[in-house]
């Protein structure tokens, strides 16, 4: 058995399934996405088996992404889960053959209660795709499982289906960072995305020289500041800034650094972020320009900080 190649016949039949599915989208997706967009009420998403596995993620994107959704359980249904369904909520069942029992049971109720009902099924002649208000298709031609029974190209097939709901209501909606993170406050993702640059900046004693300051001053005011740069200023005004990494090269290309100025040795005009801006967007800057260190300013463009890439990493910790 060639390990490696069993493997690879494994994604390339789902990425097989996946193109597929992708040249049948119709208008069937887009009924489905209107009935969602004119729905006051949520995305309730029912599964059974592998299916309620994906249906919990699916839920959970279309929440995180600005459409309210929760997950119900069929078997639970039954016991009083029916209870969380009102008129007003959409109804997304999912089932592969459209045939599931516990799922089927559910279209009685959902039809006294005259909830819209989405199928997200493999099966266009089943019992749930003919009692359903639009069909997303889901079929694929063959399972990746070497016995073709194991649901792999199905849920795949299924999970990639609920993404392309939630993310395409989510654009609808103009969903933005400051809406997800809202919807994110906890771990890395949501720090990333809440934090702004003042909550990170360094704006106490910063390292300030004249453009006259001679070359031994600078070093002086670095070492002093312990951020690895000096802020050449004129007053309120930034003319330039002088990092480690120009001190090192300073001392390469000069025979006698000392008797330079700091205008001689400074990087002008650079690089600076509004202090309101925010963290995501100062790491991505820093990273796209490969520099180490940001100057902050106001809205009047004022400097009040610095931001140093060591501040983004130890706030993703």
């Amino acid at each position: 058995m060639d390990i490696l190649e069993t493997a690879r016949n494994v994604i390339s039949t789902e990425i097989d399934a996946l193109i597929s599915m992708n040249k049948r989208l119709d208008q069937r997706f887009e009924k489905a996405v209107e009935i969602v967009e004119q729905s006051r009420g949520r995305v309730v998403v029912v599964g059974m088996g592998k299916s309620g596995i994906v249906g919990h993620k699916i839920s959970a994107t279309l929440a995180s992404t600005g459409t309210p959704s929760f997950f119900v359980h069929p078997g639970e249904a039954f016991h009083g889960d029916l209870g969380m369904i009102r008129p007003m909520d959409v109804a997304l069942l999912i089932s592969n053959s459209g045939e599931t029992e516990e799922v089927i049971r559910l279209l009685s109720f959902l039809e006294y209660q005259q909830n819209a009902v989405i199928a997200m099924t493999g099966n266009l002649d089943s019992t749930l795709a003919r009692h359903a208000d639009t069909v997303l298709d889901i079929s694929v031609s063959r399972e990746a499982c070497s016995n073709n029974l194991a649901p792999t190209s199905s849920t795949t097939a299924t999970l990639v289906m609920g993404d392309a709901l939630a993310v395409t209501l989510s654009s609808l909606k103009n969903f933005q960072p400051e809406d997800f993170a809202r919807f994110h406050p906890g771990g890395n993702l949501g720090r990333r995305l809440l934090t702004r640059v003042r909550d990170v900046m360094h704006n106490r004693s910063l390292p300030v020289c004249s453009p006259e300051a001679t070359f031994r001053e600078v070093v002086h005011v670095m070492t002093e500041g312990r951020l690895g740069v000096a802020l050449i200023m004129s007053g309120p005004s930034l003319r330039g800034i002088i990092t480690d990494g120009d001190v090192r090269r300073t001392l390469e290309r000069n025979d006698n650094p000392l008797a330079l100025l700091a205008s001689e040795v400074m990087t002008s005009n650079p690089k600076t972020i509004n202090e309101n801006e925010r963290f995501a967007v100062a790491e991505e800057h820093m990273n796209q320009n490969k520099i180490n260190a940001l100057v902050v300013a106001n809205d009047e463009g004022i400097v009040t900080g610095i931001l140093q890439i060591y501040d983004l990493q130890r706030s993703n910790r």
